[in-house]
């Protein structure tokens, strides 16, 4: 099963939906060299001389391997009845036969053709003794029917009890009539860069099969969602591996394998595992009320730049900037404004947007968190009760009609909010500023990133209600050479800050 992962800052493919491993075999460096090998000997055997102590031992996987490999297991899915194509050149229902269909559409020649369902791969393991199985999401995510292979050969059916689409985790049961082996799930935050690790699965359909590396890094964001936290690592996987365990040299489960960065589809050497700290988590929510239940603020936030920064007075580009805050969300009702900068929840520090999205989801719905923010160059603390966080969709806009000039020392065009922009733009009733109509090349604004259709509604700290005060606050501000200067704009329905800097001298 192989569902690959887009994001536009990857230019390689990343693959997802892995299933196993390989395994790296204790290897010996010996001394000695094949210039002293003695040849001809009467029997005309070769002659080697005695080889003495090895000078580098690296560890063996096979002890590790024969302990963990009863509790892993492979997940066998039916999806749902999918049109099979004509023209495909593999057997229908495979993997291969569904990786053609997906990248090459309905071809000449289906639509009539008898409807069959999808078998699909996958890996997991078992973490209790009465058959409570760990996977990933998207190897059961449109199953039908899930089956789980023991490593003994016993196939039994599987329930799912409750799935994780913004974890990629879910958790099946299945009954085997006795008590299984299990595996417990170590401590991810151990994990250094440059550790041994094992992995073991089933990489395309080869069950049982193990591999070994090292922990590449930690906290990689592949840009799946707001809490990627991958420990990446250079053990082989492939598709197949997806929801299979990776070890710790202890034998502990220190992460699910998840996704691979690759050109082709297969391993070269980048993979990433779920920490297992934060699959513990998952875990015990899912067994407890068969979903995942988060804080929700209610703002959306942005990583700051050195400019930004800068704009806003901050010694150091670290928090989360706050660019918009939902109007009766519990961060409204708790006093968060845009343009403030969360630096801790509780006593959490927070360096970016990913820690304080972790920090609030792993809160409790109806709990109350205390926020530290910096708000025009001072610290100050919010107490905010937090909701359950549900899925939902961000409104998109269109641009507006350009401009006919391009002035001024940003390099901006602006045109008033009229109806028919305010519709284009999906901007709510109350938003007053200036729509960016036009971008002179080179320019501040250019460089800073500022499109056409975005929608100045703050300068430098200040609301602006119109064109007119929207130039006049652009231009007191750009007076100073080298200033940075931060813009509050809305862009896609969203509220967002850009930090323009203006060049040291005129």
């Amino acid at each position: 099963m192989k569902s690959p992962i887009n994001t536009r800052r990857l230019r390689a493919g990343l693959a997802g939906a892995l299933m196993a491993g390989t395994a790296l075999s204790g290897m010996i460096l010996w001394q000695g060299h094949p210039a002293n090998a003695q040849m001809g000997n009467q029997n005309g055997a070769i002659s080697v001389p005695a080889i003495s102590q090895p000078a580098v031992a690296l560890p063996g996987f096979a002890d590790l391997a024969a302990r963990v490999r009863p509790a892993v297991v492979t997940i066998t899915t039916t999806e749902r009845a999918t049109q099979v194509s004509t023209n495909s050149p593999f057997p229908p229902g495979s993997e291969q036969d569904q990786l053609f269909r997906r990248h090459f559409g309905e071809q000449p020649g289906m639509r009539g053709q008898p409807q069959r369902p999808a078998n699909a791969l996958g890996s997991g393991f078992i973490v209790d003794a009465e058959g409570t199985v760990v996977t990933n999401n998207h190897v059961v995510r449109n199953a039908s029917v899930v089956k789980v292979k023991l490593d003994d050969g016993r196939e039994l059916n599987a329930r799912v009890v409750g799935r994780d689409d913004r974890t990629d985790i879910a958790v099946l049961k299945i009954d085997a009539g006795q008590p299984l082996p299990f595996l417990a799930l170590g401590d991810s935050n151990a994990a250094r860069p440059g550790d041994w690790v094992v992995a073991v699965g089933n990489p395309f359909g080869l069950g049982g099969t193990v591999t070994a590396g090292i922990v590449s890094a930690r906290g990689r964001d592949i840009g799946v969602g707001p809490y990627d936290d991958f420990i990446q690592i250079d053990a082989p996987i492939n598709s197949g591996n997806s929801g299979g365990p990776l070890f710790g040299l202890d034998g502990s489960v220190i992460g699910v394998n998840t996704a691979i960065f690759s050109p082709s589809g297969g391993s070269v050497g980048i993979g990433f595992a779920i920490p297992s700290n934060m699959v513990r988590q998952v875990v015990a929510q899912i067994q407890a009320n068969g979903r995942v239940e988060r804080g929700f603020l209610g703002a959306s936030t942005q990583p700051l730049t050195p400019a930004l920064a800068r704009s806003l007075r901050l010694t150091k580009p670290e928090g989360a900037l706050v660019g918009q805050v939902e109007a009766d969300s519990p961060a409204a009702q708790g006093g968060l404004r845009p343009g403030d900068v969360v630096t801790k929840v509780g006593d959490t520090a927070v360096a970016n947007p990913r820690d304080l999205a972790r920090a609030i989801g792993a809160a409790r719905p109806g709990s109350e968190v205390k926020l530290s923010v910096q708000r025009d160059g001072a610290m100050q603390e919010l107490r905010v009760t937090l909701a359950e966080l549900r899925d939902g969709q961000a409104a998109s806009g269109k641009p507006a009609a350009a401009a006919e000039n391009r002035g001024g020392p940003v390099g901006v065009a602006l045109a008033p909010i009229t109806p028919q922009a305010r519709q284009q733009l999906n901007l709510p009733a109350h938003a007053s500023g200036a729509v960016v109509a036009g971008i002179r090349p080179d320019s501040p604004a250019a460089e800073a990133g500022l499109r056409e259709g975005d929608v100045i509604v703050g300068v430098a700290g200040r609301d602006v209600g119109d064109v007119q005060a929207t130039v006049g606050a652009l231009r007191e501000a750009a007076r100073t050479p080298g200033a940075a200067i931060a813009l509050r704009i809305l862009r896609e329905g969203r509220s967002a800050f850009v930090a323009v800097e203006m060049p040291a001298q005129g």
